[in-house]
Order: structure tokens, then C-alpha cells, then sequence
């Protein structure tokens, strides 16, 4: 709830290169806020509209600092509601699947300091894409491994919580990206270690990931390749972002591997505390040769891919897109369009 990789270019090509600012903080006033995260919330952002009109959006809501607070308008388009199937576009609302439970990962996805708004960059894009639409947003927040149960089960329309297109997620799952997948690992600021884009380098670390994530898969492919060498990396798991941090500051663990905003962010708040932390290498999220990329994610065949890219790309072409990536200090993560499906991360992470 976050690259200088080394990879050839995608086709979906970022707006600006990296100046990321992302999830996981750890003051007090917003982990702590977090740590009450349980509720499936959503945020006021104006009634919906009949087509052609306008209505706001307002991102950035109860952000605790980590978004400016924007509003924007957005007008709901007929065509591309039209290509929803029947039966969403029935129930009027678009229900926005968030697996940012138990602690949530600023600016991404979190509780926001209201103590009930589901906020972040990830619902945030969810209600203006279902402004588009035409549609109502419902924002659930779950755990991850729940957040695939409810797409799984049609409990949830979309998953919009940082989730990598990956080839196998693609026999289970259809996608329509909006963001660059980079990765981060982060260390203690006084650490001297350099990932330098190197697996080699990994050698004798003890790193913190989260459980089925894209970065445990790199990770584990990683040290896979470690063992046949002879060498060893140790993988730790850890219930949430502050006890990781806590892990990382008592030296229990090396480093942690997760998305690069969220490494980002919480850099900058630990700049002026007694345990700073520091970026210690990138990394693309779909392997050395491919742009990894971000994107919407629903059930396979359920013909709402489409509709959501299209809903998109309109913001994408019309300004707002951009002014939701601004608000977040995500301008650097930005792609030129969304694509249903494109290449992801390989089976083999090569």
C-alpha cells in the first residue's frame, strides 16, 4: 500500500522519470491512524451525474499531509459507459476493491486521519474512473489475499491497490494498467549496502517483503538463483509496515523490498527522526528487461477491462489523470495510455 531498473522500454512510457514520493509512513500521527484501519469507508466526492454534466472528485481527502487536497472535475461519458457490462451497469455503482489491511500504505491506500475515509492515490483513482462511468464508487478495504477473494468471487468489481500485471496473474485475471510498477529497497540511512541493480549483491542479506507480493516473487527467484551458487538470502515476513521499520531500525533485518512511492515517502518522513532511512536501489517491477506497470485488476472474462482502460485513457487525454498524479507527488510513475493486458512480469522473472 513505490526506479532506475535496468530494462528496456514498455510500451506504455512514463510521463517524467522518477521522483517518486509513495506508501508506507510511519509517524506516530498517521501509523497510528492506520493501525485503526477497518472499516470500508468511502470518501465524499459529490453525487453522480447524468451524461455530459460535470462532477467533482476530490483527492487527496483526510491524506494527513501526503496528498494536496484537489478538486477535480470530470464528466461522465456515454460511449464508454455503454461498453460496461449489463449487470454493473445496472447497480449504479462501482465497487473498488483496496487490500490495504491491517495498517493500510500511504499515499497509495490507507484509513485517513477522519478515521473513516478510505484516502489514497488507489481510491482516489477509483472514484474518478467510476465519475467516468457513471457510476456510484464503493471503496472495500481488505487484506490483500481477501482483496483477490472478493474479484474472485464477484464480491468486487476492480482491485485498484498496486497490483503488477504480472503473466501468471493473467491466467486468473484481466488488466488495465495506469502506473509504473518500480520497486525500492530501503535501508537505515548509516547502512553503506548497495543493491546496484545486481541479484549478486544480495548475498548474506536478511530482507523483509511482503507475502504474495510481485517483490517476494523477484526475491524468491533471486534466491533461487543464490542457492545454486552456494550463497544464501534470508526472506522475513512481518504483519505490517511498522513492524517492519521496527525490525529494520533493531537490525533484525538488512533491508525491506517494496513499492518505490512507499520506500520514497517514508524516507522523507524519517529524514528528521532518530532512525532515517535511505533508498539503497531500484528496480523494475516486471525484471530486468521490462517496465513493470500497475493496473486495474478484474476477474478474467468479465468484460470490464475494456470499459476501465477506456475510463482511463478519457482522464488520461482530458488533464485529470495528471492532476491526480500531482496531488500524490506520483507525476514520475505516470504512463502516456492504458493498455488492456500488456506484457507483465515473466513466468521466469527474466
Amino acid at each position: 500500500m513505490p526506479l532506475a531498473p535496468l530494462r528496456s522500454p514498455s510500451p506504455a512510457r512514463s510521463l517524467s522519470r522518477l521522483r517518486l514520493v509513495g506508501a508506507l509512513a510511519l509517524s506516530a500521527s498517521l501509523v497510528g491512524g492506520l493501525a485503526a484501519c477497518s472499516s470500508s469507508a468511502d470518501a465524499g466526492t459529490g453525487s453522480d451525474s447524468a451524461s455530459g454534466s460535470s462532477t467533482s472528485v476530490t483527492v487527496g481527502a483526510a491524506s494527513n499531509g501526503a496528498a494536496t487536497e484537489t478538486t477535480i472535475n470530470v464528466a461522465t461519458v456515454e460511449s464508454i459507459r455503454k461498453e460496461l457490462p449489463a449487470d454493473v451497469r445496472k447497480s449504479g455503482k462501482l465497487v473498488i476493491g483496496v487490500g490495504n489491511l491491517p495498517a493500510g500504505f500511504p499515499p497509495l491506500s490507507y484509513l485517513g486521519d477522519d478515521q473513516k475515509t478510505q484516502t489514497g492515490s488507489e481510491p482516489d483513482l477509483g472514484r474518478l474512473v467510476a465519475k467516468v462511468l457513471g457510476l456510484d464508487p464503493e471503496i472495500k478495504a481488505a487484506t490483500w489475499d481477501n482483496l483477490f477473494v472478493g474479484i474472485d468471487t464477484g464480491a468486487t468489481d476492480v482491485g485498484l491497490s498496486n497490483i503488477t500485471d504480472t503473466e501468471q496473474r493473467k491466467e486468473k485475471y484481466d488488466f488495465a494498467s495506469y502506473r509504473e510498477d518500480n520497486l525500492a529497497f530501503a535501508v537505515k540511512k548509516s547502512s553503506t549496502w548497495e543493491f546496484d541493480g545486481d541479484y549478486e549483491n544480495l548475498a548474506d542479506q536478511t530482507i523483509a517483503v511482503s507475502a504474495g507480493t510481485n517483490q517476494e516473487k523477484l526475491l524468491l527467484e533471486w534466491q533461487k538463483k543464490l542457492k545454486t551458487e552456494g550463497k544464501t538470502l534470508t526472506l522475513k515476513y512481518f504483519p505490517d509496515t511498522n513492524s517492519t521499520y521496527l525490525a529494520l531500525n533493531s537490525g533484525k533485518i538488512d533491508s525491506l523490498f517494496g513499492p518505490n512511492p512507499g520506500i520514497a515517502y517514508q524516507n522523507t518522513q524519517s529524514a528528521d527522526s532518530a532512525n532515517p532511512t535511505r533508498t539503497a536501489g531500484t528496480f523494475s517491477g516486471a525484471g530486468s528487461s521490462l517496465q513493470g506497470l500497475i493496473a486495474a485488476t478484474t476477474k478474467k472474462g468479465s468484460g470490464l477491462a475494456e470499459p476501465l482502460a477506456d475510463a482511463i485513457n478519457y482522464l488520461i487525454e482530458h488533464g485529470q489523470y495528471e492532476t491526480w498524479l500531482k496531488a500524490y507527488n506520483l507525476a514520475d510513475e505516470g504512463v502516456e495510455k492504458s493498455l488492456v493486458n500488456p506484457p507483465g512480469l515473466p513466468l521466469d522473472n527474466e
